[in-house]
Parts: C-alpha cells; structure tokens; sequence
C-alpha cells in the first residue's frame, strides 16, 4: 500500500500544499471561503471511494442523559459529564454524518458500570460493537468481569486504562497479564488509552505484545502521539512505527482534535497518517471521532471530512482511504457490519 508523502517532517516544514497561502494550511471555521475549499477537496477525496463502502467509526463513547442517571444508569460519583453524549444524540449525528455503524468505548463516566451501554448494544445490535473497560482491582475480580461481559454481555474488545491501575503498579503486574491472556483467549482485543504519552508506557506494551502474542492490540488516538517538536516528541512517534513489527498492532486515527495542534482539518497530522500507513498498511489503520467530545471542536460530521482531507494532502489512493473508514474495522470484528 505505497504512501507517496515520505520523511516525517519537522513541524516547521509542512507538508506539500502547505505554504500559508493554502487555504488549508489557515483553515478558519469563520472563513466562506476557506470551508468551500476544504469542502470541495473533501468531495474530491470520498468520490474516489467507492459509494457503497460502510463508513464506521472505532472510537466514540454514549452515557446516560441526565435524566437516565437519575433514573436507572447514575454516573460514578465524581465523572459526571460537562457536555451531552446520550444515544438519541449519537444517532442523529451519525445520521447527519452517514456514518452506518460504531464501537462504543466505555465511558469514564459510568466508570465499571457497563449496564447504559449494554442497553444501547442490546437496542442496536447491527450497529454497535461495544468496548468495555478493564477493571484491574487487586484482587483480580476484573478477570472474571471481562469473561462476562464478553460471553454475556456481548462486548468484543477491551480497553486497558493505565491510570486505573493500583498505584505503583504497572500493566504488566499478574493482573494485567491475566486480562491481557484472556482477552487473547476470547478473542478480544485490547485497545490501550496512553493519554500522558506512549514514551511512558511502551515498554508495557511491547512485553504483553511479546508474551501473548494472539491478543490483537488497538492503540488509541495514534497513540497519542502529537506531530513532533521535540526530541522526547520524535522518540515517541518512532516508538509507535516501531510497532508495526507486531503483527496484532492496529492504530485509530482518532481524536484528531486530541494530538494535532492546529484547527480543523488538523492538517498537521498529513505526515504522521502518511507514515502510520508506510508503516502498517492502511489495513491496520481505522478512523475514530471520539464522540460527544469531538462535537465542540469541529462537529461530528467535521470529524469524519478532517480524515478526507488529511488523505487528500498525502495522498490516499481510494482503497487506502476505505480501509481507514471503515474496512479495517469491519475485518477486526467480521460478522458485524455487512459490506454493503
């Protein structure tokens, strides 16, 4: 799968179609003009894609309304949300976006409190796979939790949260290892949120991707990694190409919002996504939004045509592009969205 945008580039040298003169590179809600032109480029991009091509999206997250939380799905005392993310709201906005399908992550907000979005997966069956969250307590209760949210509650994947973690301790400790096998064994896998950077968890992941190395492994938001300004910055990013030597290493280009450090179409991350795809093949790269909290940077449907035109700048070939929206996804968890 050839990517024709090579070196990674330094943040003071953007990538082609660049220069400030490009309406893209001072992309501007507030500018008529500026949207136009990302529309239009937008437009170019997906008419290359075949129009039969499920778009889905493999991040995003639903909890309770408020009303719901009073009622019957409460929020862990201390997360409850600042902005909206309940199921009618997800639905209209994939409606508006055409975006056909979902996995939901487990919220923080319900915390190991899965029965909001157990309810939505039982509502909507062909429509979401659900990605629950790891409880790693001491006593290794969380390995038993996940067997049955798995067998019984349907969830396919599984998300290791770090910083959930007993303190001191590390998501190699027993506990981990014993979630990280048994996912294995379900046939799940894990996605890792390294949110205070991948430099400080990768040793981790790269013994559990040794030691076990059946568990399939998605790594969140590009691993959080941001377009590189630093020396800790570009170790950071090579230690994420760097896993593509594990076969079971998939990458969401998601939370764009999160890692790149200009507006939308966040055109920074042209270079790391060319570099990403070099190195795992489109086939192991899918696009997320991070729904609801992506609604205030750039809106749902925004965050779906950012990934357009982020193609458009490297560029993606049609079929490269249809695997990060969608056919990826769809190859992890088959069974679940029928190609059209």
């Amino acid at each position: 799968m050839a990517v024709r945008l090579k070196p990674l580039l330094p943040l003071s040298v953007v990538p082609h179609n660049s220069n400030p003169s490009n309406p893209f590179f001072a992309f501007s809600k507030k500018s008529h003009f500026q949207a136009s032109a990302a529309k239009m480029a937008a437009n170019e991009v997906q008419s290359k894609a075949s129009s039969n091509a499920k778009i889905i999206d493999s991040h995003l997250h639903v909890w309770a309304s408020a009303e719901e939380a009073a009622d019957k799905y409460p929020y862990f005392p201390g997360q409850e949300p600042t902005l909206p993310g309940h199921l009618q709201f997800l639905l209209q906005c994939m409606e508006e976006a055409h975006v056909e399908g979902a996995l939901i992550v487990q919220p923080i907000n319900h915390k190991f409190d899965h029965s909001l979005v157990t309810s939505v997966l039982k509502k909507h069956p062909s429509k979401f796979v659900g990605c629950c969250l790891a409880n790693p307590a001491e006593d290794g209760s969380g390995v038993k939790q996940l067997e049955h949210l798995v067998l019984k509650g349907g969830y396919r994947a599984v998300r290791f949260n770090p910083y959930l973690w007993p303190s001191g301790q590390q998501m190699t400790n027993e506990i981990g290892k014993a979630m990280f096998s048994k996912a294995g064994e379900l046939g799940v896998p894990v996605a890792f949120m390294c949110m205070k950077g991948l430099n400080l968890h990768i040793s981790e992941i790269e013994k559990l991707c040794t030691e076990f190395p059946s568990t399939v492994v998605l790594l969140d938001h590009l691993a959080f990694c941001k377009p590189p300004t630093n020396d800790e910055e570009n170790q950071a990013f090579s230690n994420l190409l760097k896993l593509s030597r594990f076969p079971q290493v998939y990458v969401k280009f998601s939370a764009l919002f999160r890692v790149s450090r200009l507006p939308p179409p966040y055109q920074d991350l042209a270079p790391l996504l060319s570099q990403v795809v070099s190195s795992f093949g489109a086939n192991r790269v899918m696009w997320g939004s991070d729904f609801p909290f992506v609604v205030p940077e750039c809106g749902y449907k925004g965050a779906k045509e950012s990934v357009s035109l982020i193609a458009n700048e490297i560029p993606l070939s049609s079929s490269e592009l249809e695997w990060i929206m969608g056919r990826t996804v769809m190859e992890l968890f088959q069974g679940q969205w029928l190609p059209s």
